[in-house]
């Protein structure tokens, strides 16, 4: 049966994904919300626009191999993901070690060639806001040089609140449009922390929750299958569409 396509408020709407941490499945949720509207029968790009620890430079990255096959993506490799580092260590170590130094208008340079025929991109940076890419510009600074707001993922464990507090207040201060966050990895059975969690952070990170997603099981391309579903059925679904800038 086909599947109605989601009508977009305006040319091309991209959101820069973003993590409080490592560890909280930045990657999978960027995947998995390309995967979602693909599906729904958007023409949706991604890119990785830095990758590190990547085992064969001349080919894409893990992170951005999956995040290609979420979004039946045929993209060029170097407009999904322009610079690729062995070393997996930050991005401003990891060009260093390859004596490169990473420029911004590459990025954006391929950023536009990659969204020109798109309904809608997912952008996933390498770890936080405050990562270094090299001297005196960070990942907050690509952010803004994208021009495209950022869709923060977080985690529901001790510690998150300030986490995420922290990089929702960077992110306001340095001017940086938020167009929310997303709880993943919410366990089945859920404690006391993890429970409170969602509610807390909605009342304290001066940003919309636009969901909570669960924590899956299975190979990378099974926990985004089951993130995909996940997000259809998210009570907050039309907030989501609305931040991501799709017509609810």
């Amino acid at each position: 049966m086909a599947v109605k396509k989601i009508p977009v408020k305006k040319r091309c709407p991209a959101i820069f994904v973003t993590g409080t941490d490592t560890g909280v499945g930045k990657t999978l949720v960027a995947a998995a919300l390309a995967r979602h509207f693909s599906l729904q029968g958007l023409k949706v790009g991604v890119m990785k626009p830095i990758e590190t620890g990547v085992k064969n430079p001349d080919e894409l990255g893990v992170d951005a191999t999956l995040l290609r096959w979420a979004a039946r993506s045929t993209d060029a490799n170097d407009l999904i993901s322009p610079y690729r580092f062995s070393r997996p260590v930050a991005p401003c170590q990891a060009a260093t070690a390859a004596k490169e130094q990473i420029a911004g208008d590459k990025i954006v340079e391929a950023y536009h060639a990659l969204r020109h025929d798109k309904d809608l991109v997912f952008i996933e940076g390498a770890g936080g806001l405050m990562v270094p890419i090299r001297g005196g510009y960070i990942m907050a600074d690509l952010a803004r040089q994208l021009e495209v707001p950022l869709l923060i993922v977080t985690h529901p464990r001790l510690g998150t609140l300030n986490h995420t507090t922290l990089t929702t207040f960077a992110a306001r201060a340095m001017d940086l449009e938020l167009c929310g966050f997303i709880v993943n990895q919410m366990p089945e059975n859920p404690g006391e922390v993890e429970k409170e969690t969602p509610h807390l952070l909605a009342s304290l990170a001066s940003a919309d929750l636009l969901g909570v997603l669960p924590e899956v099981v299975g190979s990378e391309q099974e926990k985004v299958k089951t993130l995909a579903d996940e997000i259809g059925k998210l009570p907050a679904y039309q907030w989501l569409l609305g931040g991501l800038g799709i017509q609810p």
